[in-house]
């Protein structure tokens, strides 16, 4: 054949979209490297989000288009998470490339077992993950992922995170008995959410959970300014009530700039377990509607299933007790469209700047 050209390869390149980026692989810049010898094409790609088992079907799907059209294929595909810009009045945190928030306008629309599920997904797709439980006055990811007894601290001043399933974590809950109210007012909330955020050894993450309290008051409010959020996301039920809370959780987070990643709308059916009958209980369709109503990107929907009541209770959340179940799959899809979103937006390049001091000499 003919000599292999670098405009023919991205041309084959440019005709192959990433599913959950929506762009062509050229026009996401995720094309790294093109290094042609003969009729052997090496391609090194990147991604800027976990893609777990998609990133093999992404590279097949190269090397066939490669191979259809006469050429022997190497194709790599890495997996590259970048810090992403905060709102301007907060500095990014050192070691955690990116904080997405978990917000639900309303209490008991499931946020807190979104939000581990969604750190696990992250997790198995290969990123480096942690989640902080936000909510102070009533925190439950102790309890939904199996974790007891109180965090170490080495050096008297910062705390170890928890750890199980190999999710870093840190909570209110592991530093109180269970039973214990906290009878805080709002400004030691908010103290205290800061110092477990800024107070705890994360290392090297590339995403950090926040599972947000619900509501929308001052509360909310605050740590949506003090804390640097890269993303949100917004859990809600179809539930016309619960759309009305939701909504004014979206519009908090705009007010603050922080990029709302999609929403995702849980319970939005009951598939019966005896005959498979398939009932929308909290009404239909309502998250994807608001969703289009403010232009936002619907992450997907979670059914109202008994299995991920009985996981997380437990301290084994579905995506850890059932990976390859299909409500595992479902909040690996809404991960891999949040993250892929988080992707597109603008990078943080305030790292790679030094800090200049100034001295008096």
């Amino acid at each position: 054949m003919a000599e292999v050209t670098r405009a023919q390869v991205e041309a084959l390149l440019s005709q192959i979209q990433d599913r959950y980026l929506e762009q062509d692989l050229v026009s996401a810049k995720a094309v790294k490297s093109i290094e042609i010898e003969g009729d052997t094409v090496a391609v090194r790609l990147v991604q800027g989000y976990p893609a777990g088992h998609y990133r093999d079907e992404l590279k097949q799907q190269v090397e066939q288009a490669l191979l259809g059209a006469g050429m022997k294929a190497n194709v790599v595909i890495n997996l590259a998470v970048n810090a992403h810009s905060v709102q301007k009045t907060v500095k990014r945190h050192d070691g955690i490339k990116n904080i997405i928030a978990v917000a639900s306008g309303k209490g008991g629309v499931g946020k807190s077992t979104t939000a581990v599920n969604l750190a696990l997904a992250l997790l198995a797709d290969g990123a480096k993950v942690g989640i902080l439980d936000g909510d102070i006055y009533g925190p439950s990811q102790p309890r939904m992922l199996g974790i007891s007894g109180q965090p170490l601290s080495e050096d008297g001043k910062t705390l170890q995170p928890m750890k199980n399933h190999g999710l870093k974590a840190m909570s209110i809950g592991f530093l109180i008995d269970e039973d214990t109210p906290m009878i805080w007012r709002g400004p030691m909330v908010t103290q205290a959410l800061e110092q477990l955020l800024n107070d705890t050894q994360w290392g090297e993450l590339d995403y950090l959970i926040v599972d947000l309290p619900p509501g929308t008051g001052d509360i909310q409010l605050t740590l949506s300014q003090k804390i640097p959020v890269s993303g949100a996301i917004i859990v809600t039920t179809p539930q016309d009530i619960a759309l009305l809370d939701a909504r004014k959780g979206l519009k908090m987070f705009e007010k603050v700039e922080v990029p709302i990643l999609g929403i995702v709308e849980n319970m939005s059916m009951h598939v019966c377990s005896n005959c498979g009958h398939v009932e929308h209980i909290f009404g239909e369709g309502g998250g994807r509607n608001m969703a289009d109503q403010y232009d936002v990107t619907y992450l997907g929907g979670l059914p109202l299933d008994i299995k991920i009541r009985e996981q997380v209770d437990s301290g084994n959340p579905t995506v850890v007790a059932e990976p390859d179940g299909k409500i595992a799959q479902a909040y690996k899809e809404i991960a891999r469209k949040a993250t892929a979103k988080l992707a597109k937006q603008s990078k943080d390049y305030s790292a790679k700047f030094p800090t200049i001091k100034i001295q008096n000499v």
